[in-house]
Formats: structure tokens, C-alpha cells, sequence
């Protein structure tokens, strides 16, 4: 049986295990952050191809995303909701790159937009909670006997000695681990408050200086959010907190006052593509996959995926 390490806990580093384990490898998972810990458990985690580049490389691979999720919506226990999504601008719109591989992708009516906005476009979406589905897919990876151990790697070298098979899904610490200068922080704040009956998910990327984002789940709504690239402070802004809420309840009345819930700030590994690629290194080989920006868990199957093609191809020409 072909053995190998996944280095990372999040939905990068999980679902690449459960894709590798599916297709018979014996896997292992080191993780330095597991769970709760981890960059994914704070993410509003909607199918959303955001800062995440090429855009024709992240279609694909967006796309490959959106069928599992499809399928597991069906599953009740996974944490995965269908939601109608709305993304409006200030003026006429271009249709995005990912349009095509969206499910019910159509110009919005500006007749039917909030007062100030000309344009935009509606789709159907998966919404991730992230407190069911993290634990879902540790269970599925347990179920198929990947092992998962909380440690950190100083090295690929290290995670070589091991296994002769390394996935690195380090995220944001493939920067060192990868010696990958171009990989970058970019600093999201993101509010978490009752749900006061929404279903529909709101996007607005270009009306100001920050996104801002509706995402509702089953019992509260995610509200977003930041966009600072190059900054690593975990801390809160109350500053920030407080504008999330205006622009968020400017474009949904019924947020007014909503209780909040929680406050989190996640950091996005970006970079200026997203690395899908074999290294060799001595008698091992290393399969990298990170810089997936603000599209973690968008790209999150569709990557693992990615992976296991790239093992097989390797195979098959050696």
C-alpha cells in the first residue's frame, strides 16, 4: 500500500487525505492546528472563488468543488446548505470567470437590487458550517482509517524521512516549510450573530474599501468582513466589528441590532497562484497544495482531487 503524509489539518489538508484514502493509500496527517485551531473554523466557508488566481485554473478546480458538495448537501449530518446568493455592485457588472460552472448563475433584475446598486447577479451556493463539517470530515477521515496527529514538521525533509509521499497543505506555514516567500496573510475579521430569519447569502466586493459578505447558516449568520493582505494580527478591531455590522445591516434590514454572537479574525494563506505541483526531492516526492487566498474550502475537493491526479500521472510515467 502506498503510504503518505498529508502535512495540514484544515479543509485543504483533510480533504486531500480523504481523496488519497478513497483511492487506497495508506495516509497520515500532521497537523501543527487541528479543528477549532485551525484558519478553516474561522472562514464564513461559502462556494465562492475569491482571491484566488488564475481564474481559469480556479474555475476548474471550483467546479470539482461544487459537485461534492452537492452530493453532500444531501447528508443532513455533513453541515453543507444549499443557499440562494445574491452579489450586487454599484453599477453595470462583467460576468465572472466562475459563472460558468455555477449552478443557477443569472443577471439580478436591478429593478429588484437595494436603492444605490445597478447591477449584480444571483446563483445558487453551498454554505459550510464549519462547526458541523469539520467534524464530519474528521469522522470520514477516521472512518477510512487516516490517522491524524496533532505535531509540527520543521521540514519537508522531515515529513520525507517518514513517508516517501508528502502532500503539503501546509496553508499559510508553507512559507517556511516550502521556503515560498510569496506566500502571504491576508487578515480577515468576520462577526457572528443571530439569525433572524435569513436564508439568502450577499455579496459586495466593489462598493467599498472592504467586502462584505451575508453568509446565514441554520441557527446564526457569519458577516463579513476584512481584507487586509500582508497583516498577521489575530486580534479583534472593535472599529472593524463596528463597520461589518452598518454595511452588513445596510444591505439586509432584519441584521439591525441582531445579537452578536462571536468575533473571529482568520488569516488567508495567499499567494499570487495557487500551487499545484510535483517536487522531487531525493528518493521522495512532495505534492504541494496551498495559496488558495480567500477560496479554501471552495477549492477544497477540487484540489484534492488535483492531488490525486498528479500522483497517478507521476505513476504511470515512472
Amino acid at each position: 500500500m502506498r503510504e503518505v503524509l498529508v502535512i495540514g489539518g484544515g479543509v485543504a489538508g483533510l480533504s486531500s487525505a480523504i481523496v488519497l484514502a478513497e483511492a487506497g493509500y495508506d495516509v497520515q496527517v500532521a497537523a501543527r492546528e487541528l479543528g477549532a485551531q485551525t484558519t478553516s473554523a474561522v472562514a464564513a466557508a461559502f462556494w465562492y472563488p475569491y482571491r484566488a488566481y488564475p481564474e481559469d485554473q480556479v474555475t476548474r478546480l471550483a467546479a470539482a468543488s461544487l459537485r461534492r458538495f452537492a452530493t453532500l448537501a444531501a447528508d443532513a449530518r455533513s453541515g453543507v446548505l444549499w443557499r440562494d446568493a445574491l452579489e450586487v455592485f454599484p453599477g453595470p457588472v462583467t460576468t465572472p470567470a466562475w459563472s460558468s460552472v455555477a449552478e443557477g448563475f443569472a443577471p439580478a433584475d436591478p429593478a429588484t437590487l437595494p436603492a444605490g446598486y445597478g447591477g449584480g447577479y444571483r446563483f445558487r451556493t453551498a454554505v459550510i458550517e464549519t462547526p458541523i463539517y469539520l467534524p464530519w470530515l474528521r469522522a470520514r477521515a477516521d472512518a477510512l482509517g487516516v490517522r491524524v496527529v496533532q505535531r509540527a514538521l520543521a521540514s519537508l525533509d522531515e515529513a520525507l524521512g517518514e513517508r516517501p509521499l508528502v502532500i503539503n497543505c501546509a496553508g499559510l506555514g508553507a512559507r517556511e516549510l516550502a521556503a515560498d516567500p510569496s506566500v502571504h496573510a491576508v487578515r480577515g475579521q468576520v462577526v457572528r450573530v443571530d439569525n433572524p430569519g435569513i436564508s439568502q447569502v450577499w455579496v459586495d466586493e466593489h462598493s467599498g474599501p472592504a467586502i462584505t459578505y451575508i453568509v446565514p447558516r441554520s441557527a446564526d449568520v457569519v458577516l463579513g468582513g476584512t481584507s487586509d493582505a500582508h497583516q498577521e494580527d489575530r486580534t479583534p478591531d472593535p472599529e472593524h466589528t463596528r463597520q461589518i455590522l452598518a454595511r452588513c445591516a445596510a444591505l439586509e434590514p432584519r441584521l439591525a441590532g441582531a445579537r452578536v454572537r462571536s468575533v473571529a479574525v482568520g488569516l488567508r494563506p495567499a499567494r499570487p497562484s495557487v500551487r499545484l505541483a510535483v517536487e522531487p526531492r531525493g528518493a521522495g516526492l512532495v505534492v504541494h497544495n496551498y495559496g488558495h487566498g480567500g477560496a479554501g474550502v471552495t477549492l477544497s475537493w477540487g484540489c484534492a482531487e488535483a492531488v490525486h491526479a498528479l500522483l497517478q500521472t507521476r505513476a504511470a510515467s515512472s
